[in-house]
């Protein structure tokens, strides 16, 4: 039944979706998580999980076909949620990438790369890839545990670039600092996969599951 959901993964057909289940299943053993493309269930669920991997326009088409946007957009504004990689990037207003408009849930864009630098930069390449030191820039519940600089995995060509400096919840260096985690009342999410990035991504994803989605962020830099 969609009224004993604890956590929804939302399914749009593009998303590292099964990795991220059977991380939540671990770190939450009696919750019911469930992947899900119906919106009743995103609705119903307690907490909602919205991954994503692939190109920005194809994502903002299928969720459109499937319609999930308002179910993605309602969890948002109400309920627990972790935005994780594309899944992160989409909720922004505009994307260079294919120039696409996101769901414009949070105030700013998403940029390439080096943008007119080409592929290379000092000798760093496109996509993002591997591990990398995150500095926490700001409190919040889903840090607890988890020191600063701790190394999580990225996989991507694009950043975010928040219009407002005040949900910048983390910081990456590649080699500019870029946004890699944001909060905003019960949103939080982050460009890394914590999936896919061991202790620290486990103990983010477990916070998750335990936080109630209404703490304020609090200055550490």
């Amino acid at each position: 039944m969609a009224s004993g959901v604890d956590i929804a993964v939302v399914d749009y057909g593009m998303g590292n979706l099964r990795s991220v289940s059977k991380a939540l299943e671990h770190v939450a053993p009696l919750a019911q998580v469930v992947v899900t493309s119906d919106p009743e269930m995103i609705h119903a669920a307690k907490r909602v999980v919205f991954p994503g991997v692939g190109a920005m326009g194809d994502c903002m088409r299928e969720l459109a076909d499937r319609g999930l946007v308002h179910a993605v957009k309602q969890a948002a504004a109400t309920k627990p949620f972790l935005g994780i990689c594309l899944g992160m990037q989409m909720l922004f207003e505009h994307s260079e990438e294919g120039d696409v408009a996101g769901l414009g849930i949070l105030p700013g864009r998403v940029r390439r790369f080096f943008g007119d630098m080409g592929q290379e930069a000092e000798g760093l390449k496109v996509p993002h890839m591997g591990w990398n030191e995150v500095h926490q820039q700001r409190a919040h519940p889903l840090w607890a545990g988890i020191d600063d600089f701790a190394r999580f995995y990225f996989v991507h060509s694009y950043y975010v670039e928040p219009a407002d400096a005040e949900m910048v919840s983390a910081s990456c260096a590649y080699p500019f600092p870029f946004a890699c985690a944001v909060a905003k009342n019960n949103l939080f999410a982050v460009q890394f996969h914590p999936e896919k990035s061991q202790h620290a991504g486990l103990v983010l994803l477990g916070n998750f599951v335990r936080w109630e989605g209404h703490s304020s962020q609090q200055s550490v830099a």
